[in-house]
């Protein structure tokens, strides 16, 4: 796959991703919550949605994914964990909770207000800025490969440093270690 295809379908995955992430995310916590105050129980779908969005998210931040999935991800995320920050600071009440269904909202209040949504915004981002992910895989003839090195060099070592084998390598032949041991 060319490195333009790979960086659209990472724009596709991180337009598409994230939100669904954030509802799971958002969802799992409300349910979690609400079932724990009002019924003293334990939610095992508020559980799954949230193992799910974990899923999700592990898929965003993964190497084989375009960094643009997650740089985009990343965003969306810092943008929502800053705004206890931006209400605190401005002293204005951005209250997205109220538009939301009951378990999306108070999950949305107990993610955001803590932190946690600032904190997978950041990893998001600092993901998407390793310089490898940005590069394209290289493949067949392309490929570099490292020197390869007759028995002998790689047994007395380089003769280029002086005419002395090694005192730190061994001089016999190494076993193969993909054999079975060799019994008598």
């Amino acid at each position: 796959m060319s490195n333009g295809a790979r960086h659209a379908l990472g724009v596709v995955g991180g337009l598409l991703l994230p939100p669904l992430v954030a509802a799971g995310l958002w969802y799992g916590v409300g349910e979690l919550r609400l079932s724990a105050a009002t019924q003293f129980r334990l939610s095992w779908l508020g559980l799954a949605v949230i193992v799910a969005a974990g899923i999700g998210l592990a898929f965003l931040i993964g190497s084989r994914l375009s960094p643009v999935a997650s740089l985009l991800g990343g965003l969306g995320f810092t943008a929502l964990g800053l705004v206890p920050t931006i209400e605190m600071t401005t002293r204005l009440t951005i209250s997205v909770s109220e538009w939301l269904p009951a378990p999306l909202g108070v999950g949305y209040e107990s993610v955001t207000y803590t932190g946690a949504m600032l904190f997978v915004g950041v990893a998001l981002l600092m993901a998407s800025m390793f310089p490898s992910r940005w590069r394209s895989a290289v493949r067949g003839r392309d490929a570099v490969y490292a020197p390869v090195y007759d028995s002998e060099q790689a047994q007395y070592g380089s003769m280029s440093y002086g005419s002395e084998p090694s005192p730190y390598l061994s001089h016999h032949r190494p076993e193969d270690a993909t054999r079975p041991m060799h019994r008598e």
